[in-house]
């Protein structure tokens, strides 16, 4: 159990990457790793408690996928009004895509009770 009180796999971290970029999976790996890294810093600033019960439940991560820009902008502008930790990734270009890409958004880490509704239909990556 978390300090919080849930169990184990009420906590999670969701990564999505937009499908339609057709990234390699190496691309695809580090793109979902600079979501994390962000969103521990998002998460530190805002959500100290959520970041630590997260923390001590294991870690969970969880690839999901898009088909659009516009899907994964919908999803980032749903989770802020919700209050959940939210960034883009926006590539430097120096390999499959080009600058400024958004590649992926990672939201949380935070209860999945608040993340189900947002993003438990997507597809997994």
């Amino acid at each position: 159990m978390a300090r919080t009180g849930l169990p184990r796999n009420h906590w999670k971290m969701v990564l999505i990457l937009r499908g339609e970029l057709r990234m390699t999976p190496g691309k695809a790996v580090v793109q979902g790793a600079h979501a994390a890294v962000l969103l521990v810093a998002e998460a530190e600033r805002r959500h100290r408690d959520w970041l630590e019960a997260w923390r001590q439940s294991g870690q969970a991560k969880i690839a999901l996928q898009v088909e659009t820009l516009e899907e994964l902008e919908t999803i980032r502008r749903k989770a802020i009004a919700r209050g959940l930790p939210a960034v883009f990734v926006e590539d430097a270009g120096y390999t499959e895509v080009a600058p400024g890409t958004r590649t992926c958004l990672g939201v949380g880490p935070a209860p999945t009770s608040e993340l189900d509704p947002l993003t438990g239909a997507l597809e997994l990556y």
